[in-house]
């Protein structure tokens, strides 16, 4: 029987060698970008329980999550340029293996700070599978395919995130919280299998090619991602005095990387990339649509209970809406990406995101759940639509030597929007909703809250609009003057 993927099978790859099977391949690129996915969404629903098992605070048990997040934030660039310079398959294979000891770490961990630890280490393993995944697709599936396997990568990461909450408490009412890190054993073993066997073999380099890394450049991003996270995510929607050094730190941090680049035969990140305007504008559109995005995870539980007065397991059905509308939007996404092209789906992505963002300012005070429901459907549908295509614009056109250290770049931009979100929309939140307890504050004003946070969350789409369409022009112009 065919399956989905029986399309993207890519012609060109036959040779007298036994043949790749490509909807495998991509199968097992799937189920890596789903591992992934899952680790930062099924272990919030276990804090409570992990604080019990512990004798811990609250604050202790949230680096079971913070951990896992800076270890992807920090070291995803890095992981897709070593994946360049010692062949992606090698690379992918250890981080799967890392991935999946780490969860059995994870699992068996006598004391918090070693499960802190082994979660530092499952995140290693999960941003080398986030950034090798999305640059395998250039070289598993023909060049007009793109946009599906991109959806597809796409579907999944939507799909773990929806999951995890409901397949953590599933996990934790019959088997305890040590469950939800044994579970990844046998899905992280069958994508080892799968990507062992099926995705295509690294290529021999000439002997001559240098194969240096920037272990200088390695060192200064990651302290500066590192710093930043952390101010991001101490702040909690307010910007105290410890915030405000590490985000000193991480200014200087930048500006050291970026001297440090100029000057090295081998950089990290070759600044000159940034020079050309359409792959700037895709890094700074994705962060700032990831801000919005974490908006809608930010404002939504607080709105739904202070406001609309939901019990929790409500609030918990309304907010896996989002995901799975997603799911459902990607592949589809995908496809239409491969026939119109990426500027068009892009555009439509933001002007969705756009109208998604005003209506959720209003809709909900007067329709309830439903004028909740209608606009978050819109602006994740969007979302969908946009990340797809602004991806597949990036990838499609990378060269070989440099798809990893993209797609890691690629990865790395939303995620620090999400980060900056989770702190700079929980601020404005906090601020419009005029209270210095959100968990307390009056109905009316958690309602004038979320208007004020989604006419900020507004303006920022318009303004990734804008640069978006500012960049399709710049490449419109550049094709016709080649022409």
């Amino acid at each position: 029987m065919k399956t989905r993927f029986a399309g993207l099978v890519d012609a060109e790859s036959r040779s007298p060698e036994r043949t790749p099977s490509v909807r495998w391949a991509l199968a097992g690129l799937a189920l890596s970008v789903l591992l992934s996915s899952l680790g930062t969404s099924i272990a919030n629903v276990a804090l409570p329980s992990m604080a019990e098992a512990f004798d811990a605070s609250f604050q202790a048990v949230q680096w079971i999550v913070i951990a896992y997040l800076l270890a992807i934030t920090t070291l995803i660039v890095s992981a897709g340029r070593i994946g360049d310079i010692v062949g992606r398959r090698r690379l992918l294979l250890f981080g799967i293996s890392l991935f999946t000891l780490a969860s059995i770490l994870c699992g068996m961990a006598p004391t918090l700070w070693l499960l802190i630890a082994a979660r530092v280490l499952q995140g290693l393993g999960a941003a080398i599978m986030l950034a090798l995944a999305m640059a395998f697709v250039g070289e598993t599936v023909p060049k007009e395919k793109t946009g599906s396997a991109i959806g597809l990568l796409g579907t999944m990461s939507a799909i773990g995130t929806a999951l995890g909450p409901t397949l953590g408490g599933a996990l934790i009412a019959g088997f305890g919280w040590r469950a939800l890190f044994f579970i990844n054993v046998p899905l992280g073993a069958l994508a080892l299998l799968l990507a062992y066997r099926h995705l295509r073999a690294d290529q021999r380099k000439p002997k001559t090619e240098p194969a240096a890394f920037d272990t200088r450049g390695t060192l200064l991003l990651a302290l500066t991602l590192a710093a930043y996270a952390l101010a991001m995510t101490t702040a909690r929607g307010s910007f105290g005095l410890l915030s405000a050094a590490l985000l000193l730190l991480a200014i200087i941090g930048a500006g050291l990387f970026y001297f440090a680049e100029a000057r090295t035969p081998s950089p990290l990140i070759r600044m000159a990339m940034f020079r050309k305007l359409e792959l700037s504008a895709s890094l700074a559109t994705s962060a700032l649509v990831s801000t919005v995005m974490m908006a809608t995870l930010v404002v939504g539980p607080f709105y739904l209970s202070r406001s609309l007065g939901l019990d929790a397991a409500m609030i918990g059905f309304v907010l896996s809406v989002g995901p799975a509308v997603a799911a459902l939007t990607a592949v589809p996404a995908g496809r239409l990406t491969d026939r119109l092209g990426t500027p068009c789906v892009t555009t439509v992505g933001l002007l969705g995101m756009t109208a998604g963002a005003i209506t959720l300012a209003v809709l909900p005070t007067t329709f309830g759940v439903p004028g909740y429901l209608a606009p978050i459907v819109v602006i994740t549908a969007s979302y969908a639509f946009f990340q797809t295509a602004n991806n597949t614009a990036v990838m499609a056109d990378v060269s070989p030597d440099q798809r990893g250290a993209i797609s890691g770049m690629l990865n790395l931009s939303r995620n620090l929007g999400l980060i900056t979100g989770a702190s700079a929309m929980g601020a404005v939140f906090a601020f419009g909703s005029a209270s210095s307890d959100i968990a307390t504050a009056p109905s009316d004003a958690v309602a004038t809250g979320m208007r004020i946070t989604f006419a900020v969350a507004a303006v920022l789409v318009v303004v990734a609009l804008t640069i978006a369409t500012r960049a399709n022009r710049h490449a419109f112009r550049n094709q016709h003057a080649a022409q």
